[in-house]
């Protein structure tokens, strides 16, 4: 019989797994958004140089700003375009991640333990605060957004003051903003841009996530004796990751048994952090609960096991076949089923875009195949 640790574990393991794909999705969405005015950018870009008929000798960074006064007008609009997109996201997310927890404790927890340790919630709106007044990275979200914008202004300026040193027309130089059709318009001046905007919009649903975490452990930490640090373990894993795999902290972030600092934590040591953490579960013992409130098995239940070090394709080798067809898909899951390959020789961590509806259904598909509700 599995440990409620054991089995905390592996679900928290499935659900950053699957987070992360709905966060490339809401990065490929929000992206969208910005694209969606590169054509109009550009246009603007040709038509004010083309107006301009600026001689090489006379061309001033006070001419260039006035020049571009329009194309800074819908580079703002193409950010907050981005930045509303990404914040509707984050609202509708939230309400979702706060359920998440308490439904996952619920399932797991024997009735014994819920009667003297009742599930406690938190708001929406004090999540919802908490993301915005919170830095990940190192700024706020806002900031990153007007980084963003910054960034895309300046790499705009730089393309047309290389373009009339060139002596390139007015096209050249919007081609060389915004890339050529051919290449996917990925070697225009504003892929950085784009780039740095996939990794705001992953790390920002990244970032409420812990946060949502924390709040939850925060409020319900008479139940949780400590958190365990756990990695993804692939050829992709940073070194600070590595290093921390299966490692203990107290609830306030202090290392159990080693001198590796929580820093951060798991998901925002770095940019584009897959790390997650599962939270170790007090014994029935330690939560002071009566031998007698509970059968035999539910007290080995709740011993306080963790389960033995173990790497990520070696956790999805022990998962029932329903997870790994959502974790691989039907083809690769049947090339590992009966074509004899291991996970390692063809999974990727790139996944599919999923929806917020979809990540709500797998979760739910867990807690219903896994018997818990």
């Amino acid at each position: 019989m599995s440990t409620v640790n054991a089995l905390l574990t592996d679900e928290l393991i499935a659900h950053a797994l699957f987070s992360g794909r709905y966060s490339t999705g809401v990065a490929k969405r929000m992206l969208k958004a910005l694209n969606d005015f590169d054509a109009e950018l550009t246009a603007a870009v040709i038509i004010s140089l083309d107006d301009a008929n600026i001689e090489t000798n006379s061309f001033t960074a006070r001419r260039l700003e006035s020049l571009l006064s329009s194309v800074r007008n819908i580079n703002k609009k193409a950010v907050e375009g981005a930045q509303l997109l990404l914040l509707d996201e984050l609202k509708t997310h939230a309400v979702y991640e706060l359920g998440y927890y308490s439904s996952l404790f619920e399932a797991l927890l024997p009735d014994a333990v819920l009667r003297h340790y009742p599930l406690m919630s938190i708001t929406e709106e004090m999540l919802y605060t908490s993301v915005f007044a919170r830095p990940f990275q190192g700024k706020l979200l806002a900031e990153w957004f007007d980084g963003l914008e910054k960034d895309r202004m300046t790499r705009i300026n730089n393309a047309v003051r290389t373009g009339y040193l060139n002596g390139d027309s007015a096209v050249d130089i919007g081609r060389k903003i915004r890339g050529h059709a051919k290449q996917g318009y990925k070697d225009g001046a504003l892929q950085m841009s784009r780039a740095n905007a996939t990794s705001i919009a992953k790390t920002a649903v990244n970032h409420l996530q812990v946060t949502a975490r924390d709040q939850f452990v925060d409020v319900n930490k008479d139940l949780i004796d400590c958190r365990q640090w756990l990695s993804t373990l692939d050829s992709k894993t940073s070194n600070d990751c590595i290093i921390r795999d299966r490692l203990k902290y107290t609830l306030e972030g202090k290392p159990i048994g080693h001198k590796i600092p929580y820093k951060q934590g798991p998901g925002k040591i770095h940019w584009g952090c897959r790390s997650t953490e599962t939270l170790i579960l007090k014994s029935w013992r330690d939560l002071g609960i009566n031998a007698d409130e509970m059968d035999e098995g539910t007290r080995a239940s709740m011993d306080g096991q963790v389960s033995a070090k173990t790497t990520y394709l070696e956790w999805i080798q022990r998962q029932p076949e329903w997870r790994q067809r959502q974790v691989f898909g039907e083809v690769r899951f049947r090339l590992m089923k009966e074509g004899g390959m291991a996970p390692s020789e063809f999974y990727t961590d790139k996944g599919e875009f999923i929806l917020l509806s979809e990540l709500k259904a797998l979760d739910e598909r867990a807690f219903k195949e896994a018997g818990y509700s």
